[in-house]
């Protein structure tokens, strides 16, 4: 995002009371326990496993690991996974985690 944009998104988001998550386009996760993940605002499905599931990020992937998961609900920008989650990691486009 260039200069122009960050400024512009943050006149969004302050003067307009906006939503961070959707002017910015970051993922909103909601988790229920261990056993729901509802994800917003992701880009695409890259890979889904038993124990692992990968979305496409504005920035980056997103890392869900965990098992038995089921996709319940898959739409453009929305997904809800059932299972055992035990861990939820950002990993850059370069390839360092966070």
């Amino acid at each position: 995002m260039n200069k122009w944009q960050q400024r512009f998104s943050n006149w969004l988001i302050h003067h307009l009371k906006l939503p961070s998550d959707t002017v910015l386009e970051l993922p909103r996760i909601t988790t229920i326990g261990q056993f729901h993940a509802y994800i917003e605002n992701h880009r695409g499905l890259i890979i889904f496993k038993d124990k692992e599931i990968q979305l496409k990020m504005e920035q980056g992937i997103l890392k869900i690991i965990g098992q038995d998961f089921v996709i319940k609900t898959l739409l453009p920008e929305e997904i809800l996974i059932e299972g055992t989650i035990y861990a939820i990691r950002f990993v850059n486009s370069d390839n360092n985690e966070q």
